[in-house]
């Protein structure tokens, strides 16, 4: 439970299988980075490294000193493994492939 000395923070982080949100309390004038290292998200997950991943509030980027406020969400990202413009190019020539391809099997 927070006191007047803390605030209430959650810390996330997904895998395609796994998802983990931790709740702990923070000082007041906490940063990003303090909240991820006081939730032990690292140790859980050594992989994470914020010389690397992204960190945000909320869906949000943010830096590793912004400050949090109570109720604040701190998200930890992956590194994506695909483009996503490179997904949505092959995926809508997909899409006119097979449109052509089922136009062309109605006209039969």
């Amino acid at each position: 439970m927070a006191s007047a000395d803390s605030i209430p923070v959650e810390v996330a982080y997904a895998l395609p299988g796994r998802q983990l949100i931790l709740k702990l309390d923070v000082a007041p004038d906490a940063t990003l980075e303090q909240a991820i290292h006081a939730s032990g998200m690292l140790e859980k997950f050594p992989e994470i490294d914020l010389g690397v991943n992204k960190v945000g509030v909320f869906g949000k980027l943010a830096k590793l000193d912004a400050a949090l406020y109570a109720g604040d969400r701190v998200e930890i990202y992956r590194p994506l493994i695909a483009d996503p413009k490179e997904v949505r190019k092959k995926r809508a020539a997909q899409g006119k492939v097979m449109k052509k391809g089922a136009a062309a099997a109605g006209d039969a």
